[in-house]
């Protein structure tokens, strides 16, 4: 595997983690999950910053932010879980790669080499069970800093309930949607 993803443990400092989620958990409260995302996609150079659930065999996109304030690309609007980069962050706890071309694991995906840069995690219900994932993502090559990486996790715990809530009247009942 080509691609390089930190580990789990935070290697911020204390205060800079509880900074950056206080931020964010305001950001949240005041705005709601699209302004929230627009504040995490502000500190990463990737281009798109997006929330994708699971809906069955599918990931449905819920939220997408585009530095370039552009419609999201209408093949991103549904996907199939099975062809999908998100499958392998519900699979391994998170998927990173600077270049889709050049990651093996992503091999026989139609979106790869479409997307190239994607850098994602897991959200989860409250009990553990998973929901869909949180990434970073570009058309181009992008790297992300572990402290970045930190914060698309720190993100991720802190929208998990607001995102869950949003999207229960958007889809259909799954109580087993667990991937």
């Amino acid at each position: 595997m080509n691609s390089f993803c930190y580990s789990l443990a935070m290697n911020s400092t204390p205060d800079a983690a509880a900074a950056f989620s206080e931020n964010l958990g305001e950001v949240l409260r005041k705005h709601g999950v699209q302004e929230a995302l627009r504040h995490l996609n502000a500190g990463v150079p990737h281009r798109y910053t997006a929330v994708f659930v699971l809906d069955g065999d599918l990931l449905r996109n819920l939220y997408m932010v585009d530095k370039l304030g552009e419609a999201r690309p209408e093949q991103l609007a549904v996907v199939p879980l099975g062809s999908s980069f998100c499958q392998f962050v519900l699979r391994d706890g998170r998927l990173c790669t600077e270049d889709s071309r050049e990651e093996r694991l992503l091999d026989g995906s139609p979106y790869q080499g479409m997307v190239i840069a994607y850098h994602g995690v897991p959200l989860t219900h409250g009990d553990g069970r998973l929901a869909g994932t949180l990434c970073h993502f570009d058309l181009v090559r992008q790297s992300l800093s572990e402290a970045q990486f930190e914060r698309l996790q720190q993100a991720a715990r802190l929208l998990s309930e607001h995102v869950l809530r949003a999207a229960s009247p958007r889809l259909p009942d799954q109580p087993g949607a667990t991937a």
